[in-house]
């Protein structure tokens, strides 16, 4: 049977019960009245004056507050992307102008560069240097391959790879791969470049990781320079001449007019031979005075169309009837070009008798060429005449000098015979130069102009043609 609580109770436990809830209520309202007074201050901080009085929609819910921040960082980011990669991109475009605009100079510099690693191999090389050494397609190969392990250009850039060397303006002969010497101008600086040592934070030191070579092909200015020389000699010679020409002629005559007289007075005997003999030395004294006084006389050109085809081929068939004995061969491309046929042909004869004169003396079948090729150089367009023969060659002290006036190594030469050559080169603005063959002998390459204005007299003085 149950038992009935009292009627007081029944009514105490409800009171009590929402007497409870009504104090969870009041701290929970307060509890959000303190956040939200905390947020409102915090925003009131952050946000501009009168802005915290009226949030944005939606500021109120904390997740979609804490998205728009990460979204605004993230906006920013991509913009500072997008600037750096800007700034890339234009930094690349500099380079690559930079680096064009270098390439675009060393490739039209007039001086050969050639750059030069620490291994030996050229890193980079432009035209110039491949025009001046002779030789294409230099990057990537070794420096002592390319130019030849024994030549100074080589030893030279070993040396300032080795001891770190500078030449400055160093001149310096080099031959191509066709044979060609060449007179080089070179200047070689070594490259440094700082090292640590041991590989830590220990002090830096240098060490040289490269060869930067500068060059200019001087082979050009070497014989304009040698050609001057030639011409002050030969206007030294012509002035010379001209105070001692006349003395010579007048000695000789008195002395050959006295020995006339006395071969003609003296019976034949000791005393009339003695007379003859003085008659002969006079005689060949008077050929080397004449040839003298051809040589140092000025040289008056008068300009006209000169037919080396014609003039080389009459040349060719004079000297067959000189060597009958030997064989005088005429071929090759000759063309027509501006001079003095006469002095043109006294040259083509003197190196043709001369090339006859040796072939006779050294081999079994005499044998003298007379051949022309067109050759295009510096832009200028030139006859070469090539007279070669079979002899014994130049002897090697012989071949600086035998353009020197009175130097022979014949007997009976007068020393003028290509100095009369060299001459009537100079004169018509072109060279001659001799060289020994590789098969034997020698020859004699004699340049002409196709195309030239007419030059002055070496000797301006007409005191020499008295």
């Amino acid at each position: 049977m149950l038992t009935s609580l009292p009627h007081s109770q029944h009514i105490l436990l409800p009171t009590n019960t929402v007497y409870a809830t009504a104090i969870v209520v009041v701290a929970l309202i307060a509890l959000l009245a303190v956040v939200w007074l905390m947020r409102k201050f915090a925003r009131s901080q952050a946000a501009p004056p009168g802005e915290w009085t009226n949030p944005k929609p939606g500021t109120e819910n904390q997740s979609a507050f804490v998205a728009a921040s990460m979204q605004g960082v993230i906006e920013k980011l991509r913009a500072q992307e997008k600037e750096l990669a800007r700034l890339h991109l234009l930094a690349q475009e500099r380079a690559q102008e930079s680096e064009r605009l270098t390439e675009e100079v060393t490739r039209n510099m007039p001086t050969g560069l050639l750059l030069v690693s620490a291994t030996g191999a050229i890193g980079s090389a432009n035209p110039a240097a491949e025009d001046a050494l002779g030789i294409r397609s230099l990057r990537y190969r070794s420096y002592k391959e390319v130019l030849g392990s024994d030549s100074e250009l080589a030893r030279m850039l070993g040396e300032c790879l080795r001891e770190g060397k500078t030449f400055h303006r160093s001149e310096v002969e080099h031959l191509t791969t066709e044979g060609e010497t060449r007179r080089l101008g070179a200047t070689i600086s070594p490259i440094w470049a700082r090292v640590r040592s041991g590989g830590g934070r220990g002090a830096a030191g240098m060490k040289v990781s490269g060869a930067l070579c500068l060059m200019s092909d001087l082979t050009e200015l070497a014989a304009l320079q040698k050609q001057m020389r030639w011409k002050e000699n030969l206007a030294s010679l012509g002035e010379m001449s001209a105070g001692i020409a006349h003395e010579f002629k007048n000695s000789l005559a008195t002395i050959s007019g006295y020995a006339q007289m006395i071969r003609g007075e003296a019976t034949p005997g000791e005393i009339r031979d003695s007379a003859e003999r003085i008659l002969d030395q006079t005689r060949a004294l008077t050929h080397v005075v004449t040839e003298f006084l051809r040589f140092a006389k000025p040289l008056e050109l008068s300009y006209e169309t000169v037919p080396m085809q014609s003039l080389a081929t009459r040349v060719a068939e004079e000297m067959r009837e000189a060597l009958p004995q030997g064989a005088i061969e005429c071929d090759g491309t000759f063309a027509d070009l501006p001079g003095d046929e006469g002095l043109i042909r006294q040259a083509l004869l003197n190196l043709a008798r001369n090339a006859a004169e040796a072939a006779r003396e050294g081999a079994a079948s005499p044998r003298v060429i007379i051949s022309g090729t067109i050759e295009d150089l510096g832009g200028r367009k030139w006859q070469r005449v090539r007279v070669a023969d079979n002899g014994p060659g130049i002897p090697e002290r012989d071949l600086p000098k035998i353009f020197l006036p009175f130097y022979t190594t014949k007997a009976d030469g007068t020393g003028l015979g290509l100095a009369v050559v060299q001459k009537v080169a100079l004169q018509h603005g072109g060279s001659i130069e001799a060289r020994n063959r590789p098969e034997g002998g020698a020859e004699f390459l004699l340049w002409l102009p196709l195309r030239q204005e007419p030059s002055p007299p070496l000797f301006p003085s007409e005191a020499a043609c008295v």
